[in-house]
């Protein structure tokens, strides 16, 4: 299962991805915004990131304009890693060495085709552990601190 929230200012793209992710025969649960009207990413974005963090959702792909906000608000909740990517080479690197369960999206950044690039790399990449495993060790007792 694959979280999805967005705000308004990403909504249409958030609509493509989920029309993308279905079409593929992946189960989407959409946690809003589900109009184009104003509101505020975090509303949203905290719902699917606690259902990455909880187990509900394998991964979650979030959005709002820049992408910036939407990955500030999903890292705040423990267990998440959440990386904001422009472009596919992120993508993939942050799932191999990072192994990131959450992807960010600015809407008003990436176009439609890159942006469902993105999450086709996000989704098709494997973490690699081995040495990598290590790091995202120390990354998560960061929350402990």
């Amino acid at each position: 299962m694959i979280a999805l929230a967005s705000d308004h200012g990403a909504y249409a793209l958030k609509e493509k991805i989920k029309a993308h992710l279905m079409e593929k025969g992946l189960q989407v649960e959409d946690f809003g915004t589900y109009s184009p009207e104003s509101c505020d990413y975090t509303d949203f974005v905290a719902l699917a990131a606690r259902a990455v963090a909880d187990g509900r959702c394998q991964r979650g792909i979030i959005l709002c304009t820049t992408g910036v906000g939407a990955s500030i608000s999903a890292n705040k909740i423990r267990g998440v890693r959440c990386a904001l990517c422009t472009d596919s080479f992120m993508a993939e690197m942050t799932r191999r060495h990072n192994d990131t369960n959450m992807l960010a999206l600015g809407a008003g950044i990436t176009g439609d085709l890159l942006s469902l690039h993105i999450v086709d790399t996000w989704l098709g990449t494997a973490f690699e552990g081995g040495r990598h495993q290590r790091r995202v060790d120390k990354i998560m007792g960061l929350e402990e601190a």
